[in-house]
């Protein structure tokens, strides 16, 4: 578990990162503040100030990673170690999958990613819901996820996402334990999809959005976004959301609905050496 100085620390370091590059990093504000007793985060500190930080962050056989370095501090070998090291935590837990992760416009994430031989992968986009009209409907419902949902929705991970078996239950399990927010999307009293909201700052993202196959292309994950962004906006907060830049559909379904890329993350994978 992180403690509240780590935290605090990570934060203002990426504050500083981001100002100074005008960027934005995908450090997983949840998982960091839901860390367990392994150890996946690496820092560097001199003189009680933290210099570096990187993390890792599991999602089944697929690790991703992301950190920074003090602007004035770079070049100097700090990052590269804890890399290193963090690799080592990588391969000995045995993740099938290494994505190295990095805001599209940071000429010195690339350098380093080249350094390493990192191989690009897919890039994402970071969308944010600009004041749109949105038609009301009443034939699609958002309930809170029960118990009973848990298979329907390692059904859902696997035949949206393309994920193993085996992974989908270990983060449906982990949702299920620890997270309220996951929601079913019902239509006719049949569940046929999922989504989960996370809310902090002001801010309200989406994750997870899927339709079972059989029922896409019936305007109902259309519907469901626009309840579920009123609701948001409703209460006061903005709403966000990801997705890969080459699942066309899904960006233009997002965008339909009033979404708008702000940001670029790009994906490298990455084979221990």
């Amino acid at each position: 578990m992180l403690t509240t100085q780590q935290l605090q620390d990570i934060e203002q370091l990426q504050k500083e990162c981001e100002i100074l590059d005008h960027v934005q990093l995908k450090l997983n504000w949840e998982m960091l503040r839901d860390r367990q007793t392994e150890p996946l985060d690496f820092f560097h500190y001199e003189n009680g100030e933290l210099i570096a930080f990187l993390g890792l962050y599991a999602f089944g056989s697929t690790v991703e990673v992301c950190g920074m370095v003090k602007p004035s501090e770079r070049r100097k070998g700090h990052f590269g170690r804890l890399f290193n090291l963090a690799m080592e935590k990588a391969n000995s837990n045995g993740y099938k999958k290494i994505l190295l992760n990095a805001p599209a416009g940071s000429d010195a994430a690339k350098f380093f990613l080249n350094t390493q031989g990192a191989e690009y992968a897919f890039s994402e986009h970071q969308m944010e819901w600009r004041e749109t009209p949105l038609v009301e409907t009443n034939d699609v419902l958002l309930r809170q996820a029960t118990e009973e949902d848990y298979e329907m929705s390692v059904r859902l991970s696997v035949t949206a996402f393309g994920l193993e078996e085996d992974d989908a239950r270990a983060m449906e399990s982990h949702h299920f334990a620890d997270n309220t927010d996951m929601l079913m999307i019902d239509v006719k009293e049949e569940t046929v999809g999922k989504l989960r909201v996370s809310r902090e700052d002001g801010q309200a993202w989406i994750y997870g959005f899927s339709i079972l196959p059989g029922y896409q292309g019936r305007g109902i994950g259309r519907k469901a976004l626009r309840q579920v962004v009123k609701e948001q906006s409703s209460a006061g907060f903005t709403v966000h959301l990801e997705v890969e830049t080459r699942n066309d559909h899904a960006l233009r379904l997002y965008e339909s609905v009033g979404f708008k890329a702000v940001h670029v993350q790009d994906y490298y994978k990455y084979e221990c050496r």
